[in-house]
């Protein structure tokens, strides 16, 4: 009966294609398989009461010795503690070493410990897989690094393209709406002169009196046009009376133009520097769109406006109880509004966030932006 019962565990023992050998409590082999003999480059004989610690598990990968005391497998039954392990190698009979995986169970026999029975199994394709695997994904990494540099190097010139685009664009706006107030200006208020003498000398002639008056109201109607496509242009009041002045003049502009109730709260502290002439035109530009899209989309009846002018930040926000708007529609790549003042915010190190609400909720659009100091003249 015993002899059946042993010859089926050998066959057993045979069958399995892991390497599998038992040790002593002196780590001398009391058994191994056919398969781990195999594995180790050794015959069965070769391997039998030999110290398995020396034999296959003597040294660390960069060979450096391995002290038998920090061995895993041994403490398995000098513990009592089972053991798992796939970060180590085991040495062949040739001197050659392959990536093990291996586990240490202590046998128990009545109550005390016998000694330690260890499967193990050649992983050295896997651990190449792995390492092939690691190589790709950190070249990959590196590629997508370098590839990601290289877009962002690309968006900050485009960016910086777009803001010297913007900046000529305002000087254009500058020169012409100078050039239309100092020719066309000119030449109109000279035209009413001229106007106003003949009219002096026609009084008694009722036909030419009228003609004088007509055209006098057509110069008038010029001057207004006039000076209201030159602060379409570039309203004067931002480059003489500066952003606070410009921002209020625009906001009362707004106002009349709209008759949406407006609740303004506008702080200027005393500490906060005065921004330099490129930063002052984008948060005015950007104060316009959002007045702008106020007008044009949400159907308000009131809009809250929070100006802040702090010591290192500018805070803005424009908030109405209007239609809201959709997600969807704010970050469409045509919304051409919200990426001008996006990108104008972002030049100077500033966020836009937008919150689109229900009926009634409306949208608020918040600006904040760090203050550069105008430059000494």
């Amino acid at each position: 009966m015993q002899a059946a019962w042993h010859d089926k565990l050998t066959l057993l023992l045979e069958s399995t294609g892991d390497g599998m050998f038992g040790v002593d409590l002196d780590g001398r082999c009391t058994f191994i398989n056919r398969a781990g003999a195999e594995i180790l480059g050794y015959s069965t004989a070769q391997v039998l009461g030999q110290n398995m610690h020396d034999l296959i598990h003597h040294s660390h990968p960069d060979g450096s010795h391995y002290e038998e005391q920090q061995c895993p497998i041994f403490l398995a039954f000098r513990t009592g503690r089972p053991c798992r392990n796939d970060q180590e190698v085991f040495w062949r009979g040739d001197g050659s070493r392959f990536n093990a995986e291996y586990s240490s169970h202590p046998v128990i026999d009545l109550g005390e410990v016998r000694g330690a029975v260890i499967t193990f199994t050649d992983i050295t394709q896997r651990k190449q897989t792995e390492e092939a695997l690691q190589r790709a994904r950190l070249e990959l990494e590196q590629r997508v690094a370098e590839r990601t540099a290289e877009l962002s190097q690309a968006l900050l010139q485009l960016r910086q393209l777009s803001a010297h685009t913007e900046a000529v664009r305002e000087q254009e706006r500058q020169r012409i709406a100078r050039e239309i107030h100092d020719e066309l200006g000119s030449l109109l208020v000279a035209l009413k002169f001229d106007v106003n003498w003949i009219a002096r000398r026609v009084h008694d002639q009722l036909p030419l009196a009228d003609k004088c008056t007509t055209m006098n109201r057509l110069i008038e109607t010029a001057v207004e046009d006039v000076g209201r496509i030159i602060t379409d242009l570039r309203p004067s009041i931002l480059d003489h009376q500066g952003l606070v002045a410009a921002l209020e003049w625009q906001l009362q502009e707004f106002a009349d133009a709209t008759e949406i109730v407006c609740d303004a709260d506008i702080i200027d502290s005393p500490e906060a520097p005065a921004p330099e002439a490129q930063q002052a035109t984008a948060v005015f530009r950007i104060f316009q769109e959002m007045l702008s899209n106020v007008a044009r989309h949400s159907g308000a009846s009131t809009a809250r406006i929070r100006i802040h002018l702090l010591p290192h930040e500018l805070q803005m926000e424009v908030a109405d109880n209007g239609v809201g708007a959709a997600a969807a529609r704010l970050s469409d790549q045509r919304s051409y509004g919200v990426m001008g003042m996006r990108e104008r915010a972002l030049h100077f190190g500033g966020a836009l966030d937008i919150e689109a609400g229900d009926a009634g909720v409306g949208t608020r659009v918040r600006l904040t932006m760090p203050l550069t100091r105008k430059a000494a003249a």
